[in-house]
């Protein structure tokens, strides 16, 4: 359900050189499950942008984000006490009834998020997923101690090999798995897809203008015909998804 409303900044906190952590406390209560994203007008600029959920509760929510630009980069200044216009209730959600007893969960750069909000509640219905999170270096690797404050122990990948295994996620993937579930760059996706012998889902990063269907701005082709990411997405299952070479 969309709802708009103001939330407060709680926290604002880098928790690398490029990547910070929003804790916001508001009326969060129409965010369904992981998966869901938030848009958020930042002061001075017109359109909202969009940021997976990271965890949530009734009364506050969590999202991380990357500065890339000079729209996070003024988000980024934002002190605690500033009020920010969100709406929420946005995309749709992981399939959690498809995860099998021994999913694999698979994040690259600021994709880790979302998914320790998937792992939370995987928990919570006793299945233990196996992490695999992926980074450019060792100063972008960032969440690993809440992964295991919940008991899990990620695998690590650095592109330099700075940390953890050296390469890409694909490199270290574990062949036995019951279902993925993945969020990150479209490069990282297409080639997770390609490598997993099992069914998956899919969280796609895209440029968005509404974020919840008018504008038509974010739709892709399908195997199941055009669709918009921030409407039947940005959730998709393996199968619908087509890669161009």
């Amino acid at each position: 359900m969309l709802t708009e409303g103001l939330f407060t900044i709680a926290e604002n906190t880098p928790l690398t050189p490029r990547v910070s952590r929003l804790r916001l406390l508001g009326d969060a209560s129409a965010i369904d499950g992981p998966g869901q994203f938030v848009q958020i007008r930042i002061p001075g600029f017109s359109l909202r942008r969009p940021f997976s959920v990271g965890s949530k509760e009734q009364d506050s929510l969590t999202v991380c984000y990357q500065a890339v630009g000079t729209g996070t980069e003024t988000l980024r200044g934002l002190p605690p006490g500033e009020q920010l216009d969100l709406l929420t209730g946005l995309g749709n959600c992981f399939d959690l009834s498809r995860a099998g007893q021994r999913p694999l969960l698979i994040g690259g750069g600021t994709g880790a998020s979302p998914l320790l909000y998937l792992a939370k509640e995987l928990i919570s219905r006793e299945i233990q997923a196996q992490v695999l999170l992926g980074f450019g270096t060792r100063e972008d690797v960032f969440l690993l101690d809440e992964f295991q404050a919940l008991g899990l122990s990620p695998i690590v990948t650095t592109a330099d090999g700075s940390f953890g295994i050296p390469g890409l996620v694909t490199d270290a993937m574990v062949r036995e798995h019951s279902f993925f579930y993945a969020c990150g760059p479209l490069p990282m996706l297409r080639a997770v897809s390609r490598k997993s012998p099992v069914g998956g889902q899919m969280s796609l990063e895209a440029r968005m203008g509404c974020g919840f269907g008018a504008c038509m701005g974010c739709t892709i082709r399908t195997s199941r015909g055009p669709k918009r990411v921030c409407r039947e997405g940005p959730v998709f299952d393996k199968e619908e998804l087509l890669w161009e070479d």
